[in-house]
């Protein structure tokens, strides 16, 4: 078996390829590459399922990065078990065939309770006073003492919020490195996630994004030029493309205001009751699964939604079934949005009503994707000085929370999800391994068997 890394910078296309990253324009150059054809929804746990199983979303479950739990009558994102995804991995393919294969898993999701020989993922501490510890969650255990001890504690922060930075891509590059030399898998999966922020806060805007290639590109060149000198497979690969937007559509909102929705009041503010709700959307970037507790209702919302001004599709019974998301966590209907809109999760008429998670980095609380979460609100001239204000308290010892982000879908400037309609905005597959790409196009299930011919040799 060949030692082969697979290197994911989430959001590269061909479209930004070029005077920013040099060096990942001559990996390409030196290389062979192949535009992936997008899953549908074109986001991280279904692409990542895809490329790790070789199976569609109706057949490994993973419908989108979260979705409704039935029996639990819940919303769920960003769930951490490997058994979720229903479907026979790479690399336990691979352990049948040579029982001396091993993987390292680098924040690839779906982390945790694997097969993988070692994984580093996420996993916070959350204190009973109400505060959040950056943490990781690692297989073997100690495994996360190790790489926090040499390389600092993971910068949670930096990895999703208002302060996302290059910090936590440069982190796991370099956790990967240190796990490579401690334990040399055979196949190493290493997730950098740094474009997926300003590409999401800002879109297509080369002036401003402009650092934050030049920032992956180095991180890409570090972790190449290692693993060049172990001899392996490289490849460099994404999950999908992000493209301009500039129409937010709060889909709950639309059904709330047809007596759709039930809404629970607390304290004065309001929370999605999903279990007691007739139809409600699950909203994720710019795919939304719409759930029914009353299935009689099905073409009556389906005929409401389809007259939404930024709504491309809604999908229903056989249209599911040819989209590939048949699974029994898929939503009733599935809503796809046009080139320039996105779906917010949004179900409250009134910001004074919003729910407390609203303002607040909180992924596993909201019914739904909010990259606002990335933002400080910019009308407020004070928020820094409330932010260290805050921040200080807690480490007095008093309970506070960090309610900074602005309620403000307009403020996102660029989204995935759908199938672009053009190829340079597709996601990427490139190799120093020219005899494993056949073909300029592939589809997102080939790339399972691609992966295992590069290991296979």
């Amino acid at each position: 078996m060949q030692k082969t890394v697979v290197i994911n910078v989430v959001g590269l296309t061909q479209r930004l390829i070029g005077e920013h990253t040099p060096f990942i324009k001559s990996f390409l150059e030196k290389g062979k590459a192949a535009t992936i054809a997008p899953v549908l929804p074109a986001v991280t746990c279904s692409a990542q399922s895809t490329y790790l199983t070789g199976k569609h979303p109706s057949e490994h479950g993973i419908v989108g990065n979260g979705w409704y739990f039935k029996e639990e009558c819940e919303v769920k994102f960003w769930r951490q078990s490997n058994k979720l995804v229903q479907a026979e991995k790479l690399w336990d393919k691979l352990k049948k065939k040579n029982p001396n294969f091993t993987c390292a898993n680098l924040f690839w999701w779906y982390n945790m309770y694997s097969t993988t020989d070692y994984s580093v993922t996420p996993r916070p501490n959350y204190l009973a006073d109400g505060r959040k510890i950056p943490d990781i969650y690692s297989h073997p255990t100690e495994l996360r003492d190790t790489l926090q001890s040499n390389l600092g504690t993971f910068p949670l922060f930096n990895f999703w919020g208002p302060k996302t930075s290059i910090k936590s891509s440069q982190w796991i590059a370099d956790a990967a490195i240190e796990t490579d030399k401690q334990h040399n898998p055979t196949l190493n999966l290493i997730y950098l996630p740094h474009l997926d922020y300003n590409l999401q806060r800002y879109g297509l805007n080369f002036d401003i994004i402009a650092k934050d290639l030049q920032e992956i590109d180095t991180v890409v060149k570090q972790l190449v030029g290692y693993y060049e000198s172990q001899d392996a497979n490289i490849i460099l690969l994404s999950e999908y493309g992000i493209t301009n937007v500039n129409n937010p559509i709060h889909l709950n909102r639309i059904l709330r205001k047809e007596g759709y929705i039930n809404i629970r009041t607390e304290r004065g503010l309001e929370l999605l009751d999903a279990g007691a709700s007739k139809a409600f959307a699950v909203a994720d970037h710019q795919l939304a699964h719409i759930y029914l507790n009353d299935k009689a209702l099905k073409s009556e919302v389906k005929k409401l939604l389809q007259s939404v001004k930024g709504v491309e599709k809604v999908l229903s019974d056989n249209e599911i079934v040819d989209a590939k998301l048949n699974h029994h966590r898929c939503g009733d209907l599935v809503v796809i949005a046009d080139a320039n809109s996105w779906f917010t999760y949004y179900f409250w008429l009134d910001d004074k009503k919003a729910p407390d998670y609203a303002r607040m980095v909180d992924i596993h609380k909201k019914p739904g994707y909010d990259p606002v979460e990335m933002l400080i609100n910019p009308k407020d001239k004070l928020v820094l000085l409330k932010v260290a204000w805050k921040l200080l308290k807690k480490k007095l010892g008093f309970r506070t929370v960090l309610d900074i982000i602005p309620i403000d879908a307009n403020l996102i400037k660029g989204s995935h999800g759908r199938i672009p309609e053009d190829k340079v905005d597709y996601p990427i597959f490139i190799t120093n391994n020219k005899e494993k790409i056949e073909k300029e196009n592939i589809e997102p299930t080939e790339v399972c068997a691609i992966l295992e011919q590069h290991i296979l040799n």
